[in-house]
């Protein structure tokens, strides 16, 4: 799965098709909670042999909402877990937003390579 495909499967939750950004929302321009915004923390790539085999990038899944919002939590997931992807999830109060926000940390297989 590409960073497209996970945007266009966030997109594709019920209630979330223009409420989902690569990293944050330009200033002034966020929809009303809840909403979901993704980014690429890091790589955990496959390698042996001074190779990358295997691309894997690291993707924070990001729910914000502005009460404890178990049925968006529940659409979030079924969706991860309908594409196959393993997640793990911690919850964090941003004070400053007055919001919750939920992430959800994915690894998507984003090049794979063959030896001859």
């Amino acid at each position: 799965m590409t960073l497209n495909d996970l945007n266009t499967e966030l997109r594709s939750i019920t209630g979330f098709n223009k409420k989902v950004a690569y990293r944050a929302f330009p200033v002034g321009k966020a929809p009303k909670l809840p909403f979901i915004c993704y980014v690429c923390t890091n790589t955990d790539n496959f390698d042996a042999d001074d190779s990358v085999y295997q691309v894997i990038q690291e993707v924070d899944v990001e729910l914000y909402t502005a009460n404890k919002d178990e049925a968006s939590e529940r659409l979030v997931e079924a969706k991860l877990n309908e594409n196959g992807l393993v997640w793990d999830k911690y919850e964090d109060y941003i004070d400053s937003e007055n919001c919750f926000m939920i992430t959800y940390t994915v690894q998507l297989v984003i090049t794979q390579t063959t030896t001859a």
